[in-house]
């Protein structure tokens, strides 16, 4: 069994760049420590804690539409909508996923990830 280092996720709104481009489409990777720790250090967090968030995504997004770099100014103006949504897609991937598994809708088949621990009764 290999272990799934690269999650795949679609922005509710997406990224739109300076040619009016839009990006929803994109590939998060599981964090590490130093990606954790290294934003600690930046100056930027340390005047503003709330910023480790804009740094940290930066560093696990590995690409976003066509965007194989995904910068702290391109999270930094993302829509907060999008925002919240790829900081509670980090905390599933990377918490424990035993937890986690795939369905498919009966209706449309379209597959979506469901974390059965939160599925009452």
């Amino acid at each position: 069994m290999t272990l799934q280092t690269e999650f795949p996720f679609t922005l509710p709104k997406g990224f739109v760049d300076y040619e009016g481009n839009v990006h929803r489409e994109g590939t998060m990777r599981l964090s590490t420590a130093q990606d954790e720790i290294a934003p600690l250090r930046d100056p930027r967090v340390k005047q503003n804690p709330a910023y480790l968030v804009i740094i940290l995504l930066s560093r696990v997004i590995t690409k976003l539409g066509t965007l194989n770099d995904v910068s702290t100014a391109i999270v930094e103006n993302m829509f907060s909508t999008d925002l919240a949504y790829l900081q509670g897609f980090y905390q599933r991937i990377n918490s424990d996923d035993a937890n986690i598994t795939k369905v498919a809708c009966p209706n449309c088949g379209t597959e979506v990830e469901v974390n059965i621990s939160e599925v009452g009764g």
